[in-house]
C-alpha cells in the first residue's frame, strides 16, 4: 500500500511541475468560440472591414447632451455587405431614438457616443458594441443578450454610452451610422 501511495504522490508532483512549467499563458483554447472568432476576423478583413470593440456602458447620470452632430435617419439594419460578412449577427435594438455625439474629434482622444434606444421587449440587456470601418464609412452595432429565466428589464428604453478608444480612427471624414433593427441614425464625423 505504501508503494501505491508513493507512486501517486510522485505522479502528482511531476504533473504539477510540468503543468506549471509548460502551461500556455492566458485562457485555454476554446475550439468553438476561438475558431468562430478567427473565421469572423478573416471574413471581415477580406471584405475590407476593420473591427474595433467599444466600451459599452449604461450610465447612471445621463449628463448634459451638449452640442452634438446633426443626425439624420438612415436605413435600418446592418448594410448588406456587412451582414453577409459576419458569422454571428448582433442582436440590435429595435429603434435608435436619439444620438449625442461630437461632429469632430482628435484621433488622440477617445470618442464618446451617447444614444437612447428602444428594445424589442423586456428580455434584453446590453452585451457590448462593435465598430466596423471600411473606407469613409463607420458602422456602429450595439449588441444585446437575452435575459435568462424570468428576469426582465425595467423598461424597454435604454440610455447607452459607447466609447471609441483613442487612436482607433485615422484622420479623415467619415459617415457614421448607428444601426437599429427598425431605425438607424447617421451623422458626419471629422477626425483630426
Amino acid at each position: 500500500m505504501k508503494w501505491i501511495l508513493l507512486v501517486i504522490l510522485l505522479g502528482i508532483g511531476a504533473y504539477t511541475y510540468l503543468t506549471l512549467h509548460y502551461r500556455k499563458p492566458g485562457p485555454a483554447f476554446q475550439p468553438y468560440s476561438d475558431l468562430k472568432d478567427r473565421a469572423n476576423t478573416k471574413r471581415l478583413l477580406s471584405a475590407g472591414y476593420q473591427r474595433v470593440s467599444l466600451l459599452a456602458e449604461l450610465p447612471v447620470d445621463p449628463g448634459a447632451p451638449g452640442a452634438g452632430a446633426a443626425t439624420a435617419a438612415a436605413p435600418a439594419g446592418l448594410p448588406p455587405a456587412l451582414r453577409a460578412t459576419l458569422v454571428d449577427q448582433p442582436q440590435l435594438p429595435a429603434e435608435i431614438v436619439s444620438v449625442a455625439a461630437a461632429p469632430a474629434v482628435s484621433s488622440l482622444f477617445a470618442y464618446p457616443i451617447g444614444f437612447r434606444c428602444t428594445l424589442p421587449d423586456h428580455k434584453q440587456q446590453l452585451a457590448g458594441a462593435d465598430l466596423y470601418v471600411r473606407g469613409e464609412e463607420i458602422i456602429v452595432a450595439p449588441d444585446f443578450d437575452r435575459l435568462a429565466g424570468a428576469l426582465l428589464a425595467r423598461n424597454r428604453e435604454s440610455l447607452i454610452r459607447l466609447t471609441v478608444p483613442a487612436g482607433a480612427l485615422k484622420p479623415g471624414r467619415y459617415r457614421v451610422t448607428l444601426v437599429g433593427a427598425q431605425s438607424s441614425r447617421a451623422w458626419a464625423l471629422q477626425v483630426h
